[in-house]
């Protein structure tokens, strides 16, 4: 293994699930975290998602033998389908619990996070003010050798680069959501990421039980979100402007296409606080009167009594 101290800033959806993977895959884990109260919201999350993978892989017990099971199983979890017995995958089961227990930090002094790191991961919400200020703090803190990701879902990584201190170590590195199943790891450099910095984050990748997918140039919303994120505004402008409502659009595209979920119950996994930040990214977005600002202002009617997705229980649905 080529690297062993990962830091993770942010204990979101993803900043988690990123936390629980590599350490699933024998990468020490840091996640800095702004307080004590950001820590007692992202332990419910890692508890959760550790029960998450854990079910996944217990689950996946019952595809042995089975031919769809080389479609269905939990590919982060599981390296290589072929051959698996149930043994190797109560082996991985215990090997999960363990690691999990000893290889996740969490640290308040962003000092001591940043110490020694192999890679850092930046996973903040998509607002570009905050993610210049973590950038600010953390640029004299880190070790020359030190690469720097950052997660984010629409930003640039040349809009961003000239705030680390590091461009050419800086690059992007994007998860989807369920990283355990859906292992997909989107890499896209700016022009001044060093090409060996870029191959290195590629290893990284590999060594998370990630599918590396390297993209040639910049591309706002990378591959998987270029084509996701105008899916779930359309969805989402069905509903700012009275088409329908989101159970309905929901069974529509569910009937339809034989998908098991529908654009709102995607959102509610992404989060609401994540899809109003991309929605609030737009031009039109502040325009009184357009389907982006009616959109942006049922949002944040939402969020602010509370229902951002499923990590709070309560999102276009309830969990």
């Amino acid at each position: 293994m080529k690297f062993n101290k990962v830091v993770i800033i942010g204990g979101g959806v993803l900043g988690t699930q990123i936390a629980l993977m590599s350490a699933y895959t024998g990468h020490d884990i840091t996640l800095w975290m702004r307080s004590e109260g950001t820590i007692g919201r992202t332990k419910p999350r890692i508890a959760r998602y550790k029960e998450e993978m854990s079910k996944s892989l217990a689950s996946a017990k019952a595809l042995v033998g089975n031919p769809m099971g080389a479609f269905l199983y939990p590919r982060g979890l599981i390296r290589t389908w072929e051959g698996i017995t149930l043994e190797d995958i109560d082996v991985l089961i215990q090997q999960a619990q363990k690691r999990f227990e000893q290889l996740i930090h969490l640290e308040l002094d962003l000092s001591k996070a940043l110490a020694g790191a192999d890679i850092v991961i930046e996973a903040m919400s998509e607002d570009p003010k905050a993610k210049i200020a973590v950038y600010d703090k953390m640029r004299d803190l880190m070790d020359e050798k030190t690469i720097l990701c950052t997660n984010s879902s629409t930003l640039l990584p040349s809009a961003l680069a000239a705030y680390t201190g590091r461009s050419d170590r800086y690059c992007a590195l994007h998860f989807a959501n369920e990283i355990w199943k859906n292992n997909t790891a989107e890499i896209m450099g700016h022009p001044g990421t060093d090409a060996k910095v870029y191959e290195k984050v590629v290893e990284f990748a590999s060594e998370m039980n990630m599918v590396p997918l390297q993209l040639h140039k910049e591309q706002p919303g990378y591959i998987l979100n270029s084509m996701l994120v105008p899916f779930l505004s359309s969805a989402q402008a069905l509903w700012a402007n009275g088409v329908a409502d989101p159970e309905t659009i929901d069974l529509t595209w569910r009937l339809a296409t034989g998908a098991p979920k529908g654009p709102f119950q995607i959102l509610d996994i992404v989060g609401l606080e994540t899809a109003y930040n991309i929605n609030q990214l737009k031009p039109d977005a502040q325009k009184e009167g357009t389907t982006l600002y009616k959109i942006g202002q049922r949002l944040k009617e939402k969020i602010d009594r509370g229902e951002t997705g499923i990590n709070a229980g309560k999102g276009f649905y309830k969990y």
